[in-house]
């Protein structure tokens, strides 16, 4: 008990001698640092959007009845694997097929995964579509095609071997 008492009393006197010390030293003291936080700003030094090459594809744009890809406007779904567009057939998410994804049992090499861009809402994707892409060797993600064209886009800026097959954003089931 004594031992606590004495405890309390000095701390209050330990609080207080930095302060009187501080005002009243005079110990030469060194600079600051000067603060890190802006030298490790990404955002003001590394702007991996505007610095794509111009081979690569980057969607810069969505409407309601296509994408603008690389400057360019598309109308209608487009079919997307590594730096290569085209167009391609479905309409609507029912029209998603394993033929209108044939492509992807010739092309090589063959993309890590499969962006597919739903439209303007998530839809499940039908069990015998899942085991074709499988088939592949690819992965499947099913997004709504604003999300799935700007996964597309970090993808592919990190180099990654990806494809997407989006509907426009307009779409809904």
């Amino acid at each position: 008990m004594a031992v606590r008492g004495r405890a309390v009393e000095t701390l209050p006197k330990l609080m207080r001698s930095p302060r009187k010390d501080s005002a009243s030293s005079t110990v030469t003291r060194t600079p600051a640092l000067p603060s890190l936080r802006r030298a490790f700003s990404l955002y003001d030094q590394i702007n991996l959007i505007d610095n794509v090459p111009d081979d690569q594809l980057r969607f810069q744009r969505y409407t309601e009845t296509g994408f603008t890809v690389n400057g360019v406007n598309y109308e209608g779904s487009l079919l997307c694997v590594g730096n290569l567009v085209t167009s391609w057939g479905p309409r609507k998410f029912s029209e998603i097929t394993p033929q209108s994804l044939s492509i992807f049992q010739i092309i090589r090499p063959i993309p890590e995964i499969l962006i597919l861009g739903c439209g303007r809402y998530i839809e499940p994707v039908d069990p015998e579509l899942r085991r074709f892409i499988r088939s592949t060797g690819m992965k499947l993600e099913a997004l709504d095609s604003r999300n799935a064209a700007s996964t597309y886009n970090i993808l592919n800026e990190e180099g990654r071997i990806v494809a997407a097959a989006l509907l426009p954003y307009g779409v809904s089931s």
